[in-house]
């Protein structure tokens, strides 16, 4: 079975309700979180993505059983650090950044040495980031160049920390408050502003976590050692897979799309935000609070007159997978976007901000960059119609779903390779996508 993908024609005017897949963030932390709870933890509308399977197939190798039922999940936990596993353990978290920076921080007291793997992409980023305040806990990590093959041990005197998050990531701040779960006493992270779904979840459980925002950073206070029950838990859809289909429409002719019940969590809306800076008149209809998480349908038209933007980089972390795509609305934009201090793009599954840049130069916008900051000089009547090919990007799903999209606004004829990166977090795009009218060979 070959694994590209043809698009020679672009989508037609279409008027569509859809869901998209669910959050993969929320998903893969019920997984982690409900394997420390005490009892069994019913999830429903998990994601059945790579990402999200490898989180299960974790807590199964470190001794958490699961089991699925009827469309849920039920996960038995035996309390904090409840996991009992075999000498010598190896956890492949995959393409999941999240997942193996979160269970690292559950592993804190492991009594025997566990190894952490990675794919291809995921072994080249940056795990600095954890590896310091886990060794500050009193964790002992091998790793060479702070990246992943990794080695953990655990320590049964852990001490709480005091530690200022500087990057605004939130898997650094969730590593770090799973790691406090296990910790005597207070530990206090001081944190740059980023999502925050672990705190959310842990407030849902009434876990013992305090929370004070400042204006540009937050100070969070977790009490360890503070059992907490099973629950249940019904995952609402992913902002970022519904980002995709969010474009497609506003770029498309005459359409108009209702995106039904969506997580549009403040610390994840920024794609919102930005979009109607430029001129696009999205709408949050149905909003209701669901266990400390914001849930709305999103409504979105067609817009034939969209407008540059300089971009606040307030915005930032609020929007930091969506910018891809953002870029492409830039694009087709009339004026000079100008985006600042992106460089945690180029921390993620590819290269995204330099692979971005690669993008936009190939299908004929000027761009220009300095260091992290680019201008992306717009052009409205911007139509394709040579033919392309999309490949060598570290099977980056999000590049991948970007490729897709343009190819159905913008025209051309498209090859997109390495199909199967959708699985990592979107395995019913491609399915949506026709359903919507998109034609693909």
């Amino acid at each position: 079975m070959s694994n590209h993908i043809l698009i020679s024609s672009k989508i037609k005017s279409f008027k569509k309700q859809i869901k998209v897949s669910s959050d993969k963030s929320i998903s893969i932390r019920s997984i982690l979180l409900a394997s420390q709870a005490v009892g069994t933890s019913k999830i429903s509308n998990l994601l059945e993505s790579e990402d999200v399977m490898n989180a299960l197939k974790a807590i199964k190798k470190l001794g958490i059983n699961y089991k699925k039922k009827g469309g849920s999940y039920y996960i038995d936990g035996y309390g904090l650090n409840g996991f009992n596993f075999n000498k010598n353990i190896t956890i492949d978290a995959g393409n999941s950044g999240t997942l193996a920076r979160l269970i690292l921080g559950l592993l804190v007291k492991a009594k025997k040495k566990i190894k952490l793997i990675g794919d291809k992409s995921l072994s080249k980023r940056d795990f600095s980031r954890v590896i310091k305040p886990l060794q500050l806990f009193g964790v002992k990590i091998k790793s060479r160049q702070k990246r992943l093959p990794i080695e953990i041990i655990g320590n049964d005197f852990l001490r709480p920390i005091k530690y200022n998050e500087n990057i605004g990531s939130a898997q650094v701040k969730s590593c770090i408050i799973l790691a406090a779960l296990n910790t005597p006493g207070n530990t206090i992270l001081n944190s740059k502003h980023s999502r925050n779904h672990t705190e959310l979840m842990l407030k849902f459980l009434k876990y013992p976590i305090k929370i004070q925002k400042k204006k540009n950073t937050e100070k969070i206070s977790v009490s360890g050692l503070s059992q907490f029950k099973a629950f249940k838990y019904i995952v609402p859809g992913d902002i970022s897979s519904a980002s995709f289909f969010i474009v497609l429409t506003l770029l498309s002719e005459n359409s108009e799309m209702l995106i039904k019940n969506v997580n549009i969590n403040k610390s994840r809306n920024g794609i919102i935000k930005i979009l109607n800076k430029m001129g696009a008149n999205i709408k949050l209809k149905n909003k209701k609070i669901y266990n400390g998480e914001e849930i709305a349908d999103i409504f979105v038209k067609s817009k034939n007159n969209l407008y540059s933007v300089n971009c606040s980089s307030k915005l930032n972390s609020s929007a930091i997978d969506e910018f891809l795509i953002i870029f492409l609305v830039a694009a087709k934009s009339k004026g000079i976007s100008k985006f600042k201090n992106l460089g945690e793009m180029n921390k993620k599954e590819s290269k995204r901000l330099d692979l971005a840049v690669k993008f936009l130069t190939l299908i004929g916008i000027k761009v220009t960059r300095l260091n992290d900051d680019i201008n992306i000089y717009g052009n409205p009547n911007l139509t394709l119609s040579d033919n392309f090919e999309i490949k060598n990007f570290l099977k980056d799903h999000r590049i991948f779903f970007l490729s897709c999209i343009a190819a159905l606004t913008l025209g051309g004829k498209w090859k997109i390779n390495d199909k199967e990166a959708i699985n990592t977090s979107f395995p019913e795009f491609l399915k949506i996508l026709k359903n919507v009218g998109a034609k693909i060979n």
